[in-house]
């Protein structure tokens, strides 16, 4: 799994690719987790090239979605989603964490 980042004028994208599970959800996590400790709480996940996301992966965008809305400081916003994300995330029952974009211009217009 790769992941980039790019500072926009709103929010900060984060654009993943590969698969997130156990092996390389910590790496996502140390991402998002860089970019909030900078002071950054509104993101965009870009995750139309993710084709398989893990129970990990899922704690990690919910963790993320935590961090981001404490105190009112931001949201993380998902965008591009893949039918079988969008099943996993609904089978956990974390579809009503997340603002969910078709793709990522309108998610960074969200803001």
């Amino acid at each position: 799994m790769d992941v980039t980042t790019a500072n926009l004028k709103r929010c900060v994208l984060l654009t993943a690719s590969g698969r997130i599970d156990s092996g390389t959800a910590p790496k996502l996590q140390s991402v998002i987790n860089e970019v909030a400790d900078e002071g950054n709480y509104k993101l965009v996940l870009d995750l139309s090239d993710v084709d398989f996301i893990s129970s990990a992966g899922l704690w990690v965008l919910v963790n993320a979605q935590k961090k981001c809305k404490r105190f009112n400081r931001g949201e993380l916003v998902l965008s591009g989603l893949q039918n079988r994300i969008h099943d996993a995330l609904d089978l956990a029952g974390f579809i009503p964490y997340f603002k969910i974009f078709e793709d990522t211009t309108q998610a960074v217009g969200s803001f």
